[in-house]
């Protein structure tokens, strides 16, 4: 991948505008610093290779030069969108999930902010929010897919385990192509982020559904309880062990299956 084949595959996109960068230190840092400099709805940065990737909780994200997808999209909320932006987290995994179908794969969400294949991670998420006093002026959504081999960490310094495509696949497909699947997955699902369509297409696609699982919540807190579903505004619904309903709201939560 370089710019120039990745401006080909984008051409009949309407974005905002593209940085591209054979290496960077966060694709999700140049975002930010690019949407509180008046960047377009939908500019998107991307990266061959990012040195100082970083997930949800501060974790490092690793991505190889060569081998992953690292990219950061700059939204610019509409009016409609303004009630529903606790969802974008759910937008952006939507199209994540969307573009591994079109490849034929089976994903799932593992509540928040990754997409697993197999039962292992794939794709995370990273939402970052530039605000404008009181109000969010633009978000800005971090990507990082696995696409060969070399992309997915070693076993030994995972909390979870991991793949890439290439793992899930007999050949992964070239890296701009597979950001071109997601930009028209989001295009398309940010059309119906505050329908109900848009609440179940993510809601069926939870990993652990009617699973007991445990959510560590902050350091010292761990809840249990049976996976149910999504609350209205993408919040994690459980059931604890008298069958009654406990959310689990967006922050400093890590969830797993029970052991």
């Amino acid at each position: 991948m370089n710019e120039s084949s990745l401006k080909k595959q984008l051409v009949k996109l309407n974005l905002g505008g593209l940085r591209y960068f054979d290496s960077i230190g966060s694709t999700n840092d140049e975002a930010l610093a690019w949407a509180a400099d008046g960047a377009k709805d939908l500019s998107l940065v991307v990266a061959d290779e990012q040195t100082q990737g970083r997930g949800r909780l501060d974790r490092k994200w690793f991505t190889p030069k060569g081998s992953a997808i690292a990219m950061s999209l700059i939204l610019r909320p509409t009016i409609p969108m303004r009630p529903h932006l606790s969802r974008t987290v759910g937008l952006a995994a939507l199209s994540l999930t969307d573009a591994c179908l079109k490849l034929g794969l089976s994903p799932q969400i593992k509540w928040p902010n990754d997409i697993l294949l197999n039962g292992k991670k794939t794709a995370g998420i990273l939402v970052e929010t530039v605000w404008s006093g009181d109000a969010a002026d633009s978000l800005v959504i971090g990507m990082g897919i696995n696409v060969e081999k070399a992309a997915a960490p070693p076993a030994e310094t995972l909390q979870f385990p991991a793949t890439s495509l290439a793992e899930q696949l007999e050949a992964a497909p070239k890296r701009e192509e597979i950001i071109a699947l997601i930009l028209n997955a989001f295009i398309r699902w940010r059309e119906q982020i505050g329908t109900e369509e848009f609440l179940k297409a993510w809601d069926q696609k939870l990993a652990f559904r009617g699973e007991q699982i445990q959510i560590r919540a902050g350091a010292e807190e761990i809840i249990h309880g049976r996976l149910d579903g999504l609350e209205p505004d993408g919040s994690l619904r459980l059931r604890d062990e008298h069958g009654s309903p406990v959310s689990i709201r967006f922050g400093d939560v890590s969830l797993r299956p029970a052991a």
